[in-house]
């Protein structure tokens, strides 16, 4: 089951530049689109004559023109032209729409009931359109529930594992975890101080020379259903955070159906900011990491649970999943009161 009543990163802003783009999400395929004014179109991705795909036609004037057979579908998914006989347009020739908004240079969407659609309701990363800092983007689609994505996002701890060549460091899996929870966001935050930095953080610090005790962190924001923010940095120990080499990334994670999930993430850096060689490095760990450790890793444990949920297996749980443990309540909280038809909860839902 999914949230419906709840924002969905849909994409990039640039991938509707000059194009449609097709993407399941939640089970619904959609097709995104540009108006003729700019704004973001979201339309259910088939047409309601031989349900061929709008995604195969064509966008001409901010409007989608079906492939197949020429029927015209504006924004709002009527229908405003019939090339066939008379031009007489059927009365169910209707798409439905979806309300579609674009901020932080992200595409979203909300799947749910249109009037409650508030795009105050999306959470913070404004740092991902800073100016004054470096970005480097990437995407991932990864055969696994998107729950289990946000549970290794939470979990700090894993990549003194997965991921021991970029970020092992003894004082990392010493740190002290905190987690805590404001309203519907909940916070996974490590501490690491006066130790050894891991080979990616030292490459924060300028002339670092490997054995000096340094002060790291690692704090992750979630946000329902599955919206996340990881601030990251390391100073010399002792030193105040704003002395350090700090990034924010975004890790959106968007289901796209119960096993499978639409992975985007975003390095936002304020160190090296004109350094192309620090982007090959940020590059090649979102490679390597994302995509050659935690993507199999993930999953192999999908297809060891088959289609089962997680809870429902009744794994041991260790104090580490204590923040995932608190965003599947949410979750499931969230569910219910969508249910119930009760208020949608997931519309307050905003990370601070």
């Amino acid at each position: 089951m999914f949230l419906r009543n709840t924002w969905y990163m849909a994409g990039w802003s640039g991938e509707i530049e000059g194009r449609m783009l097709a993407r399941r999400i939640a089970d619904t395929p959609l097709v995104f689109y540009r108006r003729e004014d700019g704004r973001p179109a979201a339309l259910h991705d088939r047409c309601p004559h031989r349900f061929a795909p709008l995604s195969r036609g064509r966008v001409d004037g901010g409007v989608v023109e079906c492939g197949y057979h020429g029927l015209r579908f504006d924004g709002s998914g009527k229908c405003v032209g019939n090339p066939h006989g008379d031009g007489r347009i059927p009365l169910a020739a209707e798409v439905r729409a979806f309300p579609a908004v674009e901020r932080y240079t992200l595409l979203w969407v909300w799947l749910g009931e249109p009037a409650l659609a508030d795009p105050s309701a999306i959470p913070d990363f404004s740092f991902l359109d800073d100016p004054a800092r470096r970005r480097v983007d990437g995407y991932l689609h990864v055969r696994a529930n998107y729950l289990l994505e946000t549970d290794n996002l939470l979990d700090l701890s894993h990549t003194q594992f997965v991921h021991a060549n970029f970020h092992s460091s003894e004082a990392i899996l010493k740190g002290r975890h905190e987690v805590r929870q404001d309203g519907r966001t909940v916070h996974s935050n490590l501490w690491c101080p006066d130790g050894e930095a891991s080979p990616m953080f030292a490459k924060r610090l300028p002339g670092y020379d490997g054995r000096s005790p340094v002060d790291q962190w690692l704090d992750m924001r979630w946000d329902p259903p599955c919206l996340l923010r990881l601030d990251t940095g390391v100073t010399p120990a002792g030193r105040p955070r704003e002395e350090g080499g700090q990034s924010f990334t975004a890790h959106i994670v968007t289901p796209e159906t119960e096993t499978s999930t639409h992975y985007f993430f975003a390095h936002s850096r304020n160190f090296r900011v004109a350094d192309e060689e620090m982007d090959q490095a940020i590059a090649q760990w979102q490679q390597v990491g994302f995509g050659e450790q935690d993507k199999p890793m993930l999953e192999a444990v999908q297809q060891a649970m088959g289609t089962a949920d997680l809870m429902s297996l009744k794994p041991v749980l260790l104090p580490i999943d204590t923040a995932a443990v608190r965003a599947r309540r949410v979750v499931r909280q969230l569910l219910e009161e969508e249910a119930d038809g009760g208020a949608p909860a997931a519309v307050r839902a905003g990370g601070a």
